[in-house]
């Protein structure tokens, strides 16, 4: 991807993201996010819009807020609400559009481009209105998995579209193979072992049984 000039800002779809990244097999880095999009342009925002489950003990996705929060991004969060519809089904309502496009009509006036990583149809007149202004509008999403997670005419709309599986490399969390761990003793043959003792250590595990008397 060629570096970006200007004054750029990122307006990640939080949840749209994760359902495109998993669509495609990797787990996005936000770090290695941050240095490719600031790549020869200066990022002036980037900000990370997802629901949160308040009324859980624990909500999955807190960790990751937290990380963000510390670490470069503006992230915007609103709670889940529930709601019971016409039929008397529960429903839930998980929707970020409005912050999002409020949000970027606000810096408007301070960027030459933004990059919005959805592929929601319902951002067309978001991108319509920020052209105006002469803004470069760029969107991330994926034509490539089945079925495909991006409008169709947002991707016309949009002044340059990105396609997430060609970032996978540049984006995808790094994994790194487990080192091998040198046994501590060499292991007894199995016609030795009368009783068992089971220890285990961080850094390295004993043979499951030693000789007793030995």
């Amino acid at each position: 991807m060629e570096n970006r000039r200007g004054k750029v800002a990122l307006f990640i779809d939080g949840a749209n993201l994760h359902i495109m990244a998993k669509a495609l097999g990797f787990d996005v880095d936000f770090k290695r996010l941050l240095d490719e999009f600031g790549a020869g342009a200066t990022l002036l925002r980037a900000y990370y819009y997802i629901t949160v489950m308040e009324d859980l003990e624990y909500c999955p996705v807190r960790p990751l807020v937290d990380w963000l929060d510390y670490n470069g991004y503006t992230v915007v969060t609103k709670a889940v609400r529930e709601f019971v519809d016409d039929a008397g089904r529960r429903r839930v309502k998980a929707n970020m559009d409005v912050e999002l496009a409020v949000d970027a009509m606000d810096l408007a006036a301070h960027v030459d481009e933004i990059v919005l990583f959805s592929g929601d149809g319902n951002f067309r007149s978001l991108i319509t209105s920020l052209q105006r202004r002469g803004i470069r509008v760029t969107i991330v999403s994926t034509l490539v998995s089945d079925p495909p997670m991006v409008s169709d005419e947002l991707r016309r709309r949009a002044d340059d579209f990105i396609e997430l599986a060609d970032l996978k490399e540049k984006l995808g969390r790094r994994t790194f193979a487990a080192r091998p761990v040198k046994q501590a003793y060499p292991a007894m043959p199995v016609e030795r072992r009368r009783s068992t003792v089971r220890l285990a250590t961080p850094a390295t595990r004993l043979p499951d049984s030693v000789p007793e008397g030995e």
